[in-house]
């Protein structure tokens, strides 16, 4: 897959549905009521990387204050979401023992890799960070984690909402109507190529996490370093 053409078609999709005010909003953001929760492995991006998105999204917020911005804390570039966010999900449905072991087993093999994330694309849901891996480490170790959990036999629920090939970062989720959506499309469309920097990926985690990734939500399960030297 060309990721950068399919950034782009998410984009003018996402643009069309915009210039309708066809934006899709999340009622569960900062919800009480809301308990989902799943199992996800992940990598973050380099300090640096989070200060100038926060930068950017700070001017956006000032525009659209009543959107939900994602701190830096809570960025993140889902490697593969093993169990997928549903309401109720505890660890105790699980042997988080095992999972640990599938992932390690897969992580053994799999070496450093560099994301560069460059601009803005979008859902008719949210404005997204785009990631440019530099080789296909990413979509090898997805793949290798795909094959192993398959075999396993343990609960998983890989790739049933979509199979995961972007290395995107979620910044943006759209919470209620915008106040001057034009106006704010026009930020964002001039920062659709605004180099964020790069981060080399030296480690990866598995979390139990709920929907939005928030930090106090968050439980790491384990890290495991990526040591493997092409």
């Amino acid at each position: 897959m060309n990721l950068t053409n399919h950034y782009n078609e998410l984009w003018n999709r996402s643009l069309q549905k915009f210039k309708k005010s066809e934006f899709e909003y999340d009622p569960f953001i900062n919800s009480i009521n809301d308990n989902r929760y799943g199992i996800t492995l992940l990598a973050r991006p380099t300090e640096k990387v989070k200060q100038n998105i926060a930068n950017i999204l700070d001017e956006l917020k000032a525009a659209e204050p009543n959107q939900y911005y994602y701190p830096g804390s809570d960025l993140h570039l889902t490697i593969l979401s093993i169990i997928s966010c549903r309401a109720g999900f505890s660890l105790n449905e699980i042997n988080p023992s095992e999972y640990q072991e599938i992932v390690q087993s897969a992580v053994d093999s799999a070496s450093p890799f560099t994301i560069n994330f460059q601009g803005f694309t979008a859902s008719p849901s949210s404005i997204l960070i785009q990631g440019l891996p530099d080789h296909h480490q990413l979509s090898g170790l997805r793949n290798e984690l795909r094959e192993k959990f398959k075999t396993s036999g343990l609960m998983h629920s890989m790739d049933k909402r979509y199979h995961l090939k972007t290395a995107h970062m979620t910044a943006i989720r759209f919470k209620e109507p915008l106040k001057n959506a034009e106006a704010f499309i026009q930020k964002v469309s001039k920062c659709r190529q605004l180099d964020f920097g790069s981060s080399r990926i030296t480690k990866v985690e598995l979390v139990k996490t709920n929907w939005y990734h928030q930090q106090d939500k968050v439980k790491t399960l384990a890290v495991f370093p990526l040591n493997n030297q092409l």
